[in-house]
Order: structure tokens, then C-alpha cells, then sequence
């Protein structure tokens, strides 16, 4: 297995690409600049094998391995950006208004371009890689994840195992995290429309208050985790939007008021979106309201496999050693469309420290550029090791 001192001499060509993606960020699936960008370097580098244009803008490339027959295993970047305003006023900062990298999409991208590149030169290892570059991963339903499974890449590319890699900011760099089973909550959204009689602010007598009904909805709301929940499960309920009148003297006839459920129990998910329900609607009723609801179940809980999570650890630890892959990393709550590649094959999702940065989708953020050999070399050892020649 090689150490990350194979990978430095790459990761100054793999920073101008980070940095080109960084300073022109697109959104979702609108990903023609990045997309081209990805694949004329996939072709550079001698990949013959290069589908454009799934699910949109996404891509996968084959590199077949000179070891002989063995099976083909995916390996995922995700590249679009947020409509955020950076303020990192770093040299390479994003020059589209609105729109700039602010999760390290274009770090992961430029990881997995480095890797292809090397691959493609040495080839050592068996079967084949399926390079899998995504987009629309921070969209709402349809996710770029979820499209492309739809579309078949696993079945089309003979993938039998994929992989994922995030980085982590606070996390030290050269330092990886995992763990086997639920690494990433499920995401699931709802909107709750409450439907009373406006009126005059001066006569609230003469309404039926729906801005009152919704504030006694949103504290009950509390209550089913609090309440009516096993403590030691995991279930978040968070109140997001709320939308009502835009005068200081009317009381609307309806308020909105939207949010998100995360979980790492698929029952508390059937939990959540019938106890919602059932909640609001036992509220309004009392104060004389209807309630209209919609539950969406977003993303999956991204689920580690056990064989895929041992091979991950064990190429990470062959890169920096033991000491520095977390076997056992905390669960986070945040969703990842990655989920939907793990429940259509099995495999893991490894977290990359991205040092002492500021937090992802925050508008300081910025990859840190130290962290890409680090990312190439597991891609390469991840490689070498399922597919060992």
C-alpha cells in the first residue's frame, strides 16, 4: 500500500483544478462548465471509457485495471456548489455573485480527478473503477444521487460496491473518520398550512388566530421527541419556515410553517410523519382551525456496510496509519444523497479532515487544499486494496 508521500507531487496540479472549479460554481444539475471541465481531464489522462451527460450533468468513467477479470467498484464525487455569497476573500474566491463552493464540492472533485490519474497511469489492480462524478447533490428531490441510481449506473457499470469521501472541517487534516452502520441521518421535510378566519389585529375575538394556533403547534411539535420518544433514539424535529401576514395590523386567514425530520431509524420516520400529523391537527381543532399537511421522505439514512467499512478503514490506515483513522466517528444528523448508492449496493462513506476551517455552507468556508493527497491516496489504496491484483 502507498503512503501520501506518493501523492504530493500531484496535489499542485489537482490545487490549480480545485481552485478553477472554486472561482466558477454552478448550481445543481446546471453543471456545463464543470462537467466539460471534468471530462476533457478524464480524457487527458488516457480514460477512453467516458459517459457524459446522466442524470443531466453527471458522468461516470470505466479505467480498466491490468490484474486481470474482477468485479467493478464505484468510487463518488459530488460538484455542484450552494447559492451562498462567499465572503473568504481568498485569492481564488468565487467569481459568479450568489454562487460559490461552500461544502468542498470542488475539493472532492479535484480528490477524484487526482486519483483517476494516477490509476489510469498505473493500473494496478484488477476488474475495473467506475469513476462516479455527480451533480445536484445539495437540490431538494430529485437529488443528483437518487437520479443517477435511477437511471441505472449500477447495473450498467457492473458496479458491485461504491464508495463516498466527504471532508470534515475541525477534523485535523490527515486524519480520517467512520463507522459501520448509520454514519448520516435520514432527512425528511413537511409543510403544515393552518387554516383560521383573519380579521383586524385590533379584534382577535372575531378570528380564529391561525399566527396563535401555529406557535402552539410548533412547541407541541417538541414534545414527540421529548416526550414520546425513546431518549436514547435519535430524532430531530426542527421548525424552518414560517410564513404568515406581511402587515403589523392583520391576522392572516392561514400561516405556513415548514421543516425537517432527521433520524437514523426508518420507524421513527413512520413515527414522525404520523405524530406530526396527528399533533397539528389535534391543536388546530381545538382552537376551530383546519390543518392541511405534507410529509417528504428526502433522503435515506446513509448506512455503512460492514465488508465495504473494513476496507475503507484498512486503506486509510495503510495511507497515515492507525493512529489517525477513527473507526468508531460520531453519528451526524446532516443528510447525504449518497444513501441512495448504499441501499442499491453496499460499500461505506469515509469522513477527511479539512482542518481548523470554518463550517461547511458557511460563507468563510474554503477546502483546504493540504487535505487533497490525503484524498487521492485513499481513493488509490481504496482501489488497490478490493481490487488487489
Amino acid at each position: 500500500m502507498r503512503s501520501v508521500e506518493t501523492f504530493r507531487d500531484v496535489q499542485s496540479e489537482a490545487t490549480e483544478w480545485r481552485r478553477y472549479l472554486h472561482q466558477n460554481p454552478e448550481l445543481g444539475y446546471q453543471l456545463h462548465n464543470t462537467a466539460t471541465f471534468v471530462a476533457e481531464k478524464l480524457a487527458s489522462f488516457g480514460i477512453n471509457h467516458i459517459e457524459t451527460g446522466i442524470a443531466e450533468t453527471g458522468i461516470v468513467a470505466l479505467i480498466q485495471g491490468e490484474g486481470g477479470d474482477g468485479p467493478t467498484i464505484g468510487l463518488r464525487a459530488d460538484m455542484d456548489a450552494l447559492p451562498i455569497v462567499e465572503a473568504s476573500n481568498k485569492p481564488w474566491s468565487s467569481q459568479i455573485p450568489g454562487k460559490m463552493h461552500a461544502c468542498g464540492h470542488d475539493g472532492h472533485t479535484a480528490m477524484l480527478l487526482g486519483a483517476a490519474k494516477h490509476l489510469a497511469s498505473t493500473r494496478n489492480f484488477k476488474g475495473s473503477v467506475a469513476l462516479i462524478f455527480q451533480p445536484a447533490e445539495e437540490v431538494e428531490l430529485p437529488s443528483g444521487g437518487l437520479r443517477m441510481v435511477q437511471g441505472g449506473i449500477m447495473d450498467r457499470f457492473g458496479i458491485s460496491q461504491v464508495f463516498g469521501m466527504h471532508n470534515m472541517p475541525g477534523m485535523e487534516i490527515g486524519k480520517f473518520g467512520i463507522c459501520d452502520g448509520p454514519i448520516m441521518g435520514s432527512q425528511d421535510d413537511f409543510d403544515l398550512i393552518v387554516k383560521g378566519r383573519g380579521g383586524h389585529a385590533a379584534s382577535p375575538h372575531r378570528t380564529i388566530d391561525p399566527v396563535v394556533i401555529a406557535a402552539q403547534i410548533i412547541i407541541g411539535l417538541q414534545t414527540l421527541v421529548s416526550r414520546k420518544t425513546d431518549p436514547i433514539e435519535s430524532l430531530v424535529i426542527s421548525v424552518t419556515k414560517l410564513n404568515a401576514a406581511r402587515a403589523y395590523n392583520i391576522i392572516p386567514d392561514r400561516v405556513e410553517i415548514a421543516g425537517t425530520v432527521r433520524t437514523l431509524a426508518p420507524a421513527l420516520q413512520d413515527f414522525a410523519e404520523r405524530e406530526i400529523l396527528a399533533a397539528a391537527q389535534g391543536i388546530g381543532r381545538g382552537f376551530g382551525a383546519d390543518v392541511e399537511f405534507k410529509y417528504r421522505r428526502s433522503v435515506p439514512v446513509t448506512f455503512n456496510h460492514t465488508e465495504g467499512t473494513n476496507l475503507a478503514i484498512t486503506a486509510a490506515r495503510n495511507l497515515v496509519g492507525p493512529a489517525s483513522v477513527d473507526d468508531n466517528i460520531r453519528v451526524s444528523m446532516e443528510a447525504e444523497d449518497f444513501a441512495y448508492m448504499l441501499e442499491t449496493r453496499p460499500g461505506a462513506y469515509i469522513m477527511l479532515g479539512n482542518g481548523p476551517t470554518a463550517g461547511v455552507h458557511h460563507p468563510t468556508y474554503d477546502f483546504n487544499d493540504e487535505a487533497l493527497p490525503y484524498g487521492i491516496g485513499y481513493w488509490v489504496n481504496l482501489v488497490e486494496t478490493v481490487l488487489a491484483a
